[in-house]
């Protein structure tokens, strides 16, 4: 029975790539017979795989007898030679003030506290890996409780044997299996008396339903249950292998610091803004609209927590809605659209009004006179550079002789053509009466239609800076130029114009 229980274990640790030469493993050991079980075998693989192996004991200080525990797992890993780490952690106060459960803040403060721990003492090491003794018990407890609570193939995939750096080497066996184990081995370990308890949702599950299940229904069920859920951790790795290539495809995103819209599946949490295609969107199966919503409002939203099936629906909904409008989300988050694009926004980054400009300003507001060479940052633009320079006939012989449109191509730096500007020289925000010359024959538009063709929204019209002489705009970032500054052959002096980082810019 011993070298089964290990075998199976170390098979399952092999099977997921859990552990590897050189890792540093933080345990994490409460002294219930799950963690104790854990310690054990972790000691009999570092003889065939070296790693480094250090235990992290969290006390919630939620128990009377939770001093004992850490006095425990101390003098435990003290007889097996084991590195140990106390941290103690006030569960029930930061349970209160982020508004959380117990479970739920105990989770994090755990984790947080792995973490710290490894880097602390990962120095030097090739990898670090938290330790935790969930087993198919667990599992099993845990895919009923997010079926009961309405999650997703995700939530009801359960507990994954591997999630980023937290390896779970136990879900293979059951709690009989666990305890079987520490008794063969003569191996002692902790009761914890809130577990018999019915305080907590899972201890309900735990104690009461899955009992009954294998007892009353269908003998095997936790071994069943887990089996569906390596089944759903599947499917929900192709689903999200899918989600990516449509997101990708209709999705762009602009954050703190980048001019330029981006495509991009994993921009970091906390984008200002993301733009959605939406008839491109509605074109797929409805569960790819939904995970790719899903996947947006989880990067405007810090707390998963706050995102329920009831705003998938609403973005959903508003997406086929004719005309312009507009949506309130959780955490200030805005949501709007406008020719058939989904425009998620956070309010306190939104577009409705220019961004004040510091220095000397004309006398209509928002604008600044440009004098090359110079460089000033705009709020929500960017670091805006003007230099001037001599053009290189060679190279504009190149240019022109294949008849390419000027350069540098890219979308953020420009050359115009300086003395054919007549005024004085601004970056502003549009102006009634603006225009831009649209095509050799000179032929103009005014910016208003030049917007409105382009489906530039509504919301942000009014806070793009354009580069205007008088009412003749030479150029709205993001988008255009205008024909008549264009250089050419004839071109003396060239205004070299790069913008780098900020939020307001325009399409790619």
């Amino acid at each position: 029975m011993v070298d089964i229980t290990y075998n199976k274990v170390k098979k399952f640790i092999e099977k997921h790539q859990m552990i590897t030469q050189g890792d540093l493993v933080a345990a994490g050991v409460s002294g219930g017979a799950d963690s104790v079980c854990l310690l054990h075998l972790l000691l009999r693989l570092r003889r065939e795989i070296s790693f480094r192996l250090i235990v992290v004991h969290v006390n919630h200080l939620a128990r009377a007898e939770a001093a004992e525990d850490a006095a425990y797992v101390k003098a435990l890993c003290g007889q097996l030679g084991v590195p140990y780490f106390l941290r103690e952690v006030d569960m029930k106060g930061y349970a209160a003030v982020h508004r959380l459960s117990v479970e739920e803040a105990g989770r994090i403060l755990r984790y947080r506290a792995f973490e710290e721990v490894l880097a602390e003492q990962g120095e030097g090491n090739a990898g670090c890996k938290i330790a935790v003794a969930h087993n198919a018990n667990d599992r099993a407890e845990t895919m009923l409780f997010h079926i009961f609570r309405g999650s997703g193939v995700k939530g009801v995939g359960s507990i994954q044997p591997v999630r980023g750096t937290v390896i779970h080497p136990l879900l293979c066996l059951e709690r009989e299996e666990i305890e079987a184990y520490l008794e063969s081995h003569k191996l002692a370990w902790r009761t914890d008396a809130t577990n018999q308890e019915d305080l907590y949702t899972r201890n309900k599950i735990r104690r009461h339903i899955l009992p009954y299940a294998e007892q009353e229904i269908c003998q095997g069920a936790v071994a069943h249950m887990n089996g569906l859920a390596d089944i759903l951790s599947d499917t929900e790795a192709y689903l999200e292998e899918q989600s990516r290539k449509v997101y990708e495809a209709c999705v762009q995103s602009r954050n703190n610091g980048e001019t330029l819209w981006r495509r991009g599946y994993e921009p970091q949490a906390g984008a200002d803004q993301l733009r959605v295609q939406a008839d491109r969107l509605l074109a797929e199966h409805p569960v790819m609209v939904q995970r790719v919503l899903l996947s947006c409002l989880e990067q405007m939203i810090p707390h998963r927590k706050d995102i329920t099936g009831r705003h998938i629906a609403e973005l959903t909904e508003l997406m086929t809605k004719e005309g312009s409008k507009e949506l309130s989300l959780p955490c200030g988050v805005k949501a709007y659209q406008e020719y058939a694009v989904l425009f998620l926004v956070r309010e306190d980054r939104g577009f409705g009004a220019p961004f004040p400009v510091s220095g000397r300003k004309d006398n209509n507001g928002a604008a600044y006179e440009i004098k090359p060479p110079m460089e000033l940052h705009i709020p929500g633009t960017g670091d805006v550079a003007f230099t001037l320079r001599e053009p290189d006939p060679d190279l504009l012989e190149k240019i022109f002789c294949k008849e390419e449109e000027n350069i540098p191509e890219n979308g953020y730096t420009k050359w115009f053509d300086y003395d054919k500007i007549t005024t004085v020289l601004l970056l502003r925000t549009r102006r009634q009466g603006d225009y831009l010359t649209i095509d050799s024959s000179l032929r103009t538009k005014s910016v208003k239609q030049y917007m409105i063709n382009e489906k530039v929204p509504k919301m942000q019209r009014d806070s793009l800076y354009l580069l205007a002489d008088g009412a003749h705009v030479l150029w709205i970032p993001g988008y255009r130029i205008s024909q008549y500054y264009k250089v050419d052959k004839s071109t003396k002096r060239i205004l070299q114009v790069g913008i780098r980082g900020g939020r307001n810019g325009g399409t790619s």
